[in-house]
């Protein structure tokens, strides 16, 4: 007897960001996969998601889960649910080789979709195809972040990124894992860098205070490798070229006050180093857990780039 597959694992509608999913839609395209954009056309009043935000459908395949065939959410509740199926309808109902015709429907989010959300909205249903996606403009990143370590908190930092519609670098000094035998503790495995989403891009380096020199204009960094000299240089570095967003230190008050002497005697003027931030993540959130920290950071990061 053939050997069964196993059922994959039940998904609910993935959350990807903009950029992420474009890119969805573009492999869609090239793989000739029948495909619907559900857009949200325009808004009135309060609603989940904001004009332009977009969801592909597509229809289930054998063996997959229907909802593997949903990515991206249009705000989620009993409207996402049945623009869901009004797309799969119109992709059921095509003729083969031909594409479903576009159409708009307005939906009141009051009691008949059981959501109180008050406000009225548009979405814009169409098949999707390169004209589609050549109209499919992407909103400016949130922000790019250099990040430096690739230790736990580091993982963590990223695995939060991952939804998040922003640009990475994510670099590591850590020449003493050459001698390791592959045997890196701590360390990401070489199978979830190569997972890694196309917004995070990994740089592994003997030098990563001159990594620097490389971030453009207006970045957030995040320093927080493994050892404390390595730490000063890239805080240097980054104080010293002053144009940054944001410039995040991980330590805690007295590692933040010897930080400061250190590099006032480096010759940082007092303006630059009160911009530095020491330590990170935003205040009340208590924990040292990688993945609170993580939290604290990520949640500190969107709030000052907000505007």
């Amino acid at each position: 007897m053939p050997e069964s597959r196993p059922t994959p694992p039940r998904q609910g509608p993935s959350a990807l960001h903009a950029r992420a999913l474009r890119a969805t839609a573009r492999r869609h395209i090239a793989s000739h996969t029948p495909c619907m954009v559900v857009r949200v056309h325009h808004i009135k009043g309060s609603t989940p998601r904001e004009a332009g935000t977009r969801m592909l459908v597509c229809l289930p395949s054998p063996g997959h889960a229907p909802t593997a065939t949903v990515q991206g959410t249009i705000g989620g509740g009993h409207l996402e649910w049945q623009a869901i199926e009004l797309a799969r309808e119109a992709l059921r109902k095509a003729p083969p080789g031909v594409q479903p015709a576009p159409w708009q429907q307005t939906f009141p989010l009051g009691p008949t979709l059981g959501q109180c959300c008050g406000g009225v909205v548009t979405l814009a249903f169409e098949p999707l195809t390169e004209t589609v996606l050549a109209d499919w403009q992407l909103p400016p990143a949130r922000f790019h972040l250099e990040l430096h370590g690739a230790g736990h908190v580091g993982q963590a930092i990223v695995r939060l990124l991952a939804d998040i519609d922003c640009t990475v670098r994510w670099i590591d000094e850590r020449p003493d894992a050459e001698q390791d035998d592959g045997d890196t503790p701590g360390l990401p495995s070489a199978e979830a860098l190569a997972s890694l989403p196309a917004h995070i891009t990994f740089v592994e380096t003997d030098a990563a205070d001159a990594e620097v020199a490389e971030a453009p204009p207006g970045a957030c960094h995040l320093v927080l490798t493994h050892r404390h000299d390595l730490d000063l240089r890239i805080v240097q570095a980054v104080l010293q070229r002053g144009d940054f967003a944001f410039a995040g230190l991980i330590g805690s008050q007295t590692k933040r006050s010897r930080f400061l002497h250190r590099l006032a005697e480096q010759g940082v003027d007092e303006g630059t180093l009160a911009r530095l931030t020491c330590p990170i993540g935003l205040p009340g959130l208590s924990g040292k857990e990688p993945a609170v920290i993580a939290i604290a950071v990520v949640a500190q990061l969107l709030q000052c780039t907000a505007s």
